[in-house]
């Protein structure tokens, strides 16, 4: 299967019976790696799926760049390792990667140009490996909402559809950033005087940085979508101000919209994933509340999921799998 192509057909299995699969003949680690715009999340384990340790690090999204993406890779892996008490070698090493981007073909040629000498490689979408983590390889919907949004269903055939996640500023609805931007609207009209001072524009300030004007401007051009989303923990903060509560109840309604569009007759079970998810529930629709479903495992373990798979394809080939 092409890199950054999402896994199609009954190969997707059932998460828990993967991971004990037989992976015999390749005598090295798994790394599930999970990578958005805020955080890279790493778990280390054996050939038989065993946890050996689980760490964090910084943003690894593609549109921040490939260096950044495999520095902030590398140095999780570094940790993971660390914590395990072995030694870490990148040629011992099967890697599972579901990242942010990947959608994005140049990135993703990029990326794999910059990787290193690893035993066996498999990068797929994070929308893809939260799917799959969340629903244990089962039918299911996911929205992912981080510093970016994206939604994914997996069908009891093993196909996974997307929907959303074209990116900031033009989509990524509910995400973070997305939420940041309106949020440091509401900023730009109390500078202007079209809007009173009031606790969440200085929440904003103090955010921000700004003091003026001018300085909130020269804090505009600066930020990327990671920057953005910082400013969207003020925006529930502030939940009862009357421009907040708007923003958050139409987020609930396009995260209502994307679980439609993959499960137009309402009849899978839908798991909200990532840093926004607990914040969000009170804000979608009552109807869609009904149907939402704790994730059984995160993206990092989908990822681990794909780690497997690349194993056992060393294994069963006799060579990288790439």
């Amino acid at each position: 299967m092409p890199f950054g192509q999402l896994a199609r057909g009954a190969a997707a299995g059932k998460l828990a019976a993967m991971t004990t699969s037989s992976t015999s003949a390749f005598d090295g680690f798994l790394l599930g790696i999970d990578g958005g715009g805020s955080g890279t999340r790493v778990i280390l384990a054996d050939t038989h799926g065993n946890e050996l340790a689980r760490v964090g690090g910084g943003p690894s999204a593609l549109g921040l760049g490939v260096e950044r993406a495999w520095q902030s890779i590398g140095d999780a892996c570094q940790r993971a390792f660390d914590a395990a008490a072995r030694p870490f070698e990148w040629r011992n090493c099967a890697l599972g990667c579901g990242l942010a981007g990947v959608n994005n073909a140049d990135w993703l040629a990029a990326f794999l140009g910059c990787a290193p000498d690893v035993r066996a490689l498999r990068v797929e979408s994070d929308a893809y490996t939260t799917v799959l983590g969340a629903h244990g390889g089962e039918s299911g919907v996911i929205v992912a909402l981080g510093t970016g949004s994206i939604a994914a269903s997996l069908d009891e055939a093993g196909v996974c559809r997307i929907a959303g996640g074209y990116g900031f500023p033009s989509g990524d609805e509910a995400s973070g950033a997305w939420l940041g931007l309106r949020a440091v609207a509401h900023l730009q009209r109390v500078f202007d005087g079209r809007a009173p001072e009031d606790g969440w524009s200085r929440a904003l300030l103090a955010q921000t940085g700004a003091t003026d004007r001018d300085s909130l401007v020269v804090w505009l051009c600066a930020a990327n979508q990671t920057t953005y989303a910082t400013l969207a923990p003020t925006v529930f903060e502030f939940r009862d101000h009357p421009d907040a509560a708007r923003i958050l109840n139409e987020a609930g309604q396009e995260i209502a919209k994307l679980v439609a569009a993959l499960d137009p007759a309402g009849a899978l079970p839908v798991a909200l994933c990532g840093g926004l998810a607990a914040p969000y529930e009170p804000f979608v629709p009552a109807m869609l509340r009904e149907r939402l479903r704790a994730p059984r495992a995160d993206s990092a373990a989908g990822a681990l999921e794909l780690a497997r798979r690349a194993a056992s394809a060393f294994a069963a080939a006799g060579r990288p799998a790439r």
